[in-house]
């Protein structure tokens, strides 16, 4: 391997300007429980009600190369926070409707150990198979949603997530209104807030549907100009006194075809591979971690930060250290690539398809968009 000079990874910022305290600083706001952070955006203060929308898949870094195409999102006023780590789907979306950690919440990336199996943590699967009933959602992430909130909040997402594994994880008992295209996004936006709901939680996933299937090109600038008109259309209906908030889960690499596959030294002593192609957790067998650590360093560390398990809990990637339970569903040394790659799990040949991809500590990654606007 030769010698780089290679950053550091971008840490999520767990006591300051992260995801993690976007929906217990809004909700804290909205019932007068605690002051606003200094970092939100300066509009929320004035703040009667609030709508929350995400966008899937929109990187601070992507926005910013292309602002002239976003003509309202670059009219917003705020910044980049981080999100967490791994910077995934369903980590993120978790720690940001409960407000906390990976570490606490146990929702550690899309594909987790679980008692000597991988669990699809978005298709709620375990090898394969239907896993709700074996794998209790709301015991596998036992925390309380939407902290602040005093009832059960609204949630706006695509009819056909709402019966999903993952959706009772870390949406629970909220309440659901299913929309079929995205103009059903913006009615209902309009009638909950306009029937009074105080918090409204919307979610769009396209922008990291698009960039998964074509990468950061044409189809994604087209996919982004149209949830910047969605962004619009959103703040049309909403009444005096509302605030949009809009932020997102992660950002995006564009990987294309690279993709680097673990040679015999690395894998001689792994016995289960999880994560991602961009957050790839080895588990190996009884005393085989330093080796396996050294062969992954050897072979794989001009790409990829490589480090154990407990390097990446003293380092405060997960914000803080986890349970035991969550503690197993982690793998014992982790690969987390630097550069525009992704390492190849054999069982998951399905990310191949994927062009652009999430999931490492990265700027692009890990830096999100925290956008509001004056009320009217």
């Amino acid at each position: 391997m030769r010698s780089l000079e290679v950053a550091p990874p971008v840490l999520p910022d767990y006591r300051g300007a992260c995801l993690t305290g976007v929906v217990p600083g809004l909700l804290g706001h909205l019932y007068g429980s605690v002051p606003l952070p200094a970092w939100m955006p300066a509009p929320v203060a004035d703040a009667a009600q609030i709508v929350l929308l995400v966008l899937d898949g929109l990187g601070w870094e992507q926005l910013e190369e292309r602002r002239a195409g976003a003509p309202t999102l670059a009219a917003a006023v705020g910044g980049p926070i981080t999100t967490v780590a791994p910077s995934t789907t369903a980590c993120a979306l978790t720690s940001l409707v409960t407000g906390r950690a990976p570490a606490e919440h146990g929702m550690v990336g899309y594909r987790v150990a679980y008692e000597g199996d991988i669990l699809n943590v978005l298709l709620w699967t375990l090898g394969g198979v239907d896993a709700r009933e074996r794998v209790h959602p709301l015991e596998f992430q036992p925390c309380p949603l939407f902290p602040g909130a005093p009832g059960p909040v609204p949630v706006i997402t695509r009819y056909d997530y709402g019966t999903t594994g993952f959706s009772a994880a870390h949406l629970g008992n909220s309440d659901l209104l299913s929309w079929h295209t995205s103009a059903g996004l913006v009615t209902g936006v309009r009638d909950l807030v306009g029937s009074g709901a105080p918090f409204v939680y919307a979610y769009y996933e396209g922008i990291d549907k698009v960039a998964h299937a074509r990468g950061l090109g044409a189809y994604y600038d087209d996919e982004l100009r149209f949830a910047d008109r969605l962004v619009a259309d959103v703040l049309s209906v909403l009444p005096p006194g509302a605030v949009l908030v809009v932020t997102a889960d992660h950002g995006q690499v564009d990987v294309g075809e690279s993709v680097e596959v673990l040679g015999g030294d690395v894998m001689e002593g792994v016995t289960l591979i999880s994560g991602e192609g961009r957050f790839r957790w080895l588990h190996v067998r009884p005393g085989a971690q330093d080796a396996v650590t050294e062969a992954a360093v050897e072979a794989h560390g001009d790409v990829a930060w490589v480090r154990t398990k407990a390097q990446i809990v003293e380092e405060g990637w997960l914000g803080g250290v986890p349970s035991a339970a969550v503690s197993s569903r982690l793998g014992d040394v982790a690969l987390v690539p630097f550069t525009p790659t992704a390492f190849l799990d054999p069982a998951d040949t399905g990310e191949l398809r994927l062009l652009a991809r999430h999931g490492s500590l990265t700027p692009a990654e890990m830096l999100i968009p925290l956008l509001s606007w004056p009320t009217r």
